[in-house]
């Protein structure tokens, strides 16, 4: 008899998580948001040393201030700064919420999925007005 409860039972499934695989599953905001919490926060990590190298040239003097201006010039790294501002605004906000969840506010299902819907309804617009701004539109 112990056996046939132990049969009954489920038996864990191998999920073979090849990029194919992945797009069959369906991630909550929530998961959505972790994920790219932990993106930006490298992808922070990596242009560090970028952005303290342009800060540095804008201080130092008034020609190296110039040559990043035309540096700035090119859309290439215009991308790459939007990425960065991306990263900031959703490694931000979504740490904030995350902080929120850590003191136990809105923990159940569906204030999590409306805090990790907010992430997104916050830093995707500041990021196209960013992103509009540095490419002269406003």
């Amino acid at each position: 008899m112990a056996n046939e409860t132990a049969s009954a039972r489920a038996r864990p499934q191998f999920r073979n998580l090849s990029l194919a695989q992945l797009a069959t599953y369906r991630l909550p905001a929530a998961g959505i948001v972790s994920i790219l919490h932990r993106v930006s926060g490298v992808l922070l990590f990596l242009m560090l040393p970028v952005l303290l190298w342009m800060f540095e040239l804008s201080l130092n003097t008034e020609s190296t201030f110039e040559r990043l201006r035309t540096a700035l010039g090119n859309v290439l790294l215009k991308i790459v700064l939007v990425a960065v501002v991306w990263a900031i605004l959703h490694h931000l906000i979504a740490g904030i919420r995350y902080l929120a969840l850590d003191l136990h506010w809105g923990i159940d299902k569906e204030p999590a999925r409306r805090s990790a819907l907010a992430v997104f309804a916050v830093s995707l617009p500041l990021t196209l007005l960013a992103a509009l701004w540095l490419f002269g539109v406003i």
